[in-house]
């Protein structure tokens, strides 16, 4: 077996190396499994762990993950595969491929290739309810959504809500979630800036407080409200592009682009510019001078719905 798994969804081809891994300690031993770091280890440390025969199992699986930051490896990766025995299988993990390099081309051609890349938001919608499934619970597609909306969209913490909300009840309700999930700063942003440009001042001061008793530093705070106009920044210069190509183009995930094509059409181009412009004065003053924090955010918020 000679396999590549790469590609930005570290949740899946995680979940498909997990299998990998107990499927062969099932068959060879618990001594069958080598795992390398392509980018601490040396040259010959690589070379050796795929090309000598296994000692204390009758098959070894070597598990590289991104070797192709070792230079050396990318000189020579023909004549390493080339030089594998046969007892050997040979599990390559690059999470971002150069597809522009020759060993893209030869892993492509001559392994197995997986490539996960992040799921778009109706296919994440159907996964968790296909993961509820595989726990034995259910939710619906709407309540699947608003678990997005609330935690965001990392698998990896889906899968865990999800894991505790089968656990409590096989019927996963909007309700569940509410009470047993806790919202991710970064989904409280888009609910502060959609609540902002709709005028709602109340809810804007709510969900600020709601930062606050997450222990959002200032400093994170404006981190993830920068994040969010650069979202809506991508939005208004690219107009005249679908949101999946804006996606596409910006390497973002398609659900954050779909999410934020509402709240774009409330502003301008030239209005955003002078929020971003008021963001980073307010981060400099931060950096700079002593000022209250919690006046000088809340006065911000409270100036988008103006």
């Amino acid at each position: 077996m000679r396999m590549t798994l790469t590609g930005e969804n570290s949740f899946l081809w995680s979940e498909e190396l997990h299998k990998l891994i107990v499927d062969y300690i099932a068959k060879n031993g618990e001594h069958s499994i080598l795992k390398v770091d392509g980018e601490e280890a040396q040259f010959e440390e690589i070379r050796k762990s795929v090309v000598s025969i296994p000692f204390l199992a009758p098959k070894q699986l070597v598990i590289i993950r991104t070797p192709s930051k070792n230079k050396q490896f990318l000189d020579n990766y023909e004549q390493i595969f080339e030089a594998i025995p046969e007892s050997t299988d040979i599990v390559i993990v690059e999470p971002k491929l150069d597809k522009r390099l020759s060993y893209y081309k030869y892993l492509k051609k001559y392994t197995e290739y997986k490539e996960y890349p992040e799921l778009q938001s109706y296919e994440l919608s159907s996964w968790i309810q296909e993961y509820a499934k595989g726990h034995e619970a259910e939710i619906s597609q709407k309540d699947s959504i608003y678990l997005i909306d609330k935690v965001g969209i990392n698998q990896q913490k889906l899968a865990q809500e999800i894991q505790k909300l089968s656990l409590f009840d096989k019927k996963i309700t909007a309700q569940h979630i509410e009470v047993l999930t806790e919202i991710t700063p970064q989904s409280t942003i888009f609910q502060l800036i959609e609540s902002a440009f709709a005028g709602k001042d109340k809810e804007v001061l709510k969900l600020y407080a709601q930062q606050k008793s997450l222990r959002v530093e200032p400093q994170k705070f404006i981190a993830l409200l920068t994040w969010q106009l650069h979202v809506l920044a991508l939005l208004k210069s690219g107009e005249d592009r679908t949101s999946d190509q804006i996606a596409s183009e910006s390497r973002l995930n398609p659900y954050v682009i779909r999410k934020n094509v509402d709240i774009a059409k409330k502003i301008s181009l030239s209005e955003l510019k002078e929020r971003i412009i008021d963001l980073t004065s307010i981060d400099k003053k931060l950096k700079s001078t002593s000022i209250n924090s919690d006046e000088a955010l809340q006065h911000y918020l409270l100036s988008l719905s103006n």
